[in-house]
């Protein structure tokens, strides 16, 4: 069964070695242990629905808990402490594009927010609910996940928006074919949720990112029905896919997703490699990722990730063996681990991975063979249970990501890494802070880091400690020329911020286009137009949503 006020499945638990919590006690000082609130007396706050009756709507309290928010720290929070001040009034499950033609008629009727919701993964505040004047519909798309076409001379598969990470590939795999999008929410989010926050898998090297997957589809909207027909390649002025893919549930509800397929990779393998230090390791992914070899995914930790993970991994005897002969290899305390991979048929994969290991050499790289790979490849959708662990633990664990060009990739990193060390500084607090490059492209990467710090064991201090530690890390974002996603979306979290990326004009013809397909402003608004901005950026009229 799933959590209530967790990630995953309440059977799956990432299990601490001793070793690895001594590690972060050290580092960060004992965590404070703090008692959640129960789902029956989060249940209990659950106010009357404000909804107009209809069939297709369950009001039910608890239904209604359990589609009131995301991911983020700040919804655990809300949901660990039992602080939700508001809840949805009601949630739909439709079946069909009729369906939610039908819901949508009801809520323009009747003046009601709408949230879509696909698999409640997000990060960045897509579900907070922030207009509690009217009442506020959630509609559950995961009841159309069915393989609707499959066109195997073209690669071309139509679902239902609403089908989840593995039910997708299963029903592709069943023909021998794969999408081959695996994002780390990949077990619990779904098709439609990653087009309309353009999301990126963790082998888009080879597969692309959703953009490149994402061929047409239907999306039903206020205003009615936009049919996006597919292309191998169209010169017919704007691709309406670029509005909605990114749209994050502003302009309607996206019901069919038509995808690019590939047949199933007959070989696939993936190395470790180790580099001396962050220098030579980000000169030889960048000369791989410019080398245009069909590799799969590159990603590489920087110093303190590489040691937490080692430390994370158990096998104390094992690990002190392999650090014994890297130090012997010149790579010691400032070491960076870069795990690549590759896909397809044995003797191009075979070719790739011998070539990348050959340009890792020229660059001090030391190949330790597929061991780390392949263990990555087992737990690489249950690491994000690490988040459940030290919760119970005193710790809390946060993100941010973005990118930038090449040029700007270091400083990027040390800048978030730095600010986010003195938001907390300031409360007498510590920070374990580690930075991975998640995505690598010829132009730039991706930056992905982490926060681990200790919970107080107060709702009030601990969203405020949240609130110093995103405000400065997404302003050094900006500072430092990185978009504020990469690949998490916008939502509300973000939203402040993304004036600096798209200007008034930007923000102008964003806020227009959505209310030409939701003139009442229904959809889920407070998500990626700002309606408020830091005090970093410069306030105009232009830039506040309407």
């Amino acid at each position: 069964m799933r959590r209530w006020n967790g990630w995953g499945d309440d059977s799956v638990e990432f299990a601490v070695n001793p070793e690895a919590l001594a590690f972060l006690q050290e580092r960060l000082g004992e965590g404070v242990l703090q008692q959640d609130a129960s789902k029956s007396s989060v249940i209990a706050t659950v106010a009357a629905s404000r909804l107009p009756p209809h069939p297709l709507i369950d009001i039910d309290p608890e239904t209604r808990l359990l589609h009131s928010l995301g991911q983020s720290l700040p919804d655990w929070l809300k949901l660990r402490f039992g602080h939700i001040e508001h809840f949805p009034d009601g949630v739909a499950f439709p079946q069909s594009s009729t369906d939610v033609r039908e819901l949508l008629d009801y809520v323009n009727l009747h003046q009601i927010v709408l949230i879509p919701y696909g698999g409640g993964t997000s990060v960045v505040g897509h579900l907070t609910m922030t207009d509690h004047t009217r009442p506020v519909l959630v509609v559950s798309m995961r009841r159309m996940s069915q393989l609707l076409n499959l066109d195997k001379d073209a690669q071309l598969a139509t679902f239902g928006a609403g089908v989840f990470g593995p039910d997708l590939e299963a029903q592709l795999r069943a023909h021998g074919f794969t999408l081959g999008h695996f994002p780390q929410s990949f077990e619990y989010s779904t098709l439609g949720g990653w087009v309309v926050t353009r999301s990126s898998g963790q082998q888009s090297l080879r597969y692309g990112r959703i953009e490149q997957l994402f061929a047409g589809g239907r999306i039903e909207t206020p205003a009615g029905r936009l049919d996006i027909p597919t292309f191998p390649a169209s010169a017919a002025g704007t691709d309406l896919r670029e509005i909605v893919m990114g749209s994050e549930g502003r302009i309607g509800i996206l019901t069919e997703v038509t995808v690019r397929i590939s047949r199933l990779p007959a070989s696939e393998e993936f190395h470790a490699v180790f580099f001396p230090d962050w220098d030579s390791a980000q000169d030889a992914v960048r000369t791989l990722a410019q080398s245009k070899l069909p590799l799969s995914m590159l990603r590489l930790s920087n110093a303190t990730e590489t040691l937490t993970s080692l430390k994370l991994a158990g096998h104390k005897k094992l690990i002190a063996l392999l650090e014994a002969y890297l130090r012997i290899r010149h790579c010691d305390d400032q070491k960076c681990l870069l795990l690549l991979g590759a896909s397809g048929d044995k003797k191009n994969v075979r070719h790739a991975i011998r070539q990348a290991l050959k340009i890792s050499r020229l660059h001090g790289g030391v190949a330790v063979g597929q061991m780390m790979g392949k263990k990555w490849k087992q737990s690489r959708f249950k690491n994000v249970y690490l988040r459940n662990t030290l919760w119970q633990q005193g710790y809390a664990i946060d993100t941010v990501e973005t990118a930038c060009d090449w040029p700007k990739v270091k400083g990027m990193m040390r800048a978030i890494e730095y600010v986010a060390t003195n938001a907390l500084a300031s409360d007498g607090e510590k920070l374990h802070t580690y930075t991975h490059l998640s995505h690598l492209y010829a132009q730039g990467a991706s930056v992905y880091t982490t926060f681990v710090y200790r919970l107080t064991g107060d709702y009030d201090q601990d969203l405020m400690r949240w609130k110093k530690l995103k405000a400065s890390a997404s302003q050094a974002i900006v500072d430092n020329g990185g978009t504020i996603s990469h690949q998490h979306g916008v939502g509300r979290d973000h939203a402040p911020y993304l004036l600096a990326e798209k200007g008034d004009l930007g923000i102008s013809v964003l806020r227009h286009l959505y209310q030409k397909f939701d003139p009442q402003g229904l959809m889920n608004p407070g998500v990626l137009l700002p309606t408020h901005l830091p005090t970093h950026l410069p306030t105009t009229s232009a830039n506040l949503e309407q």
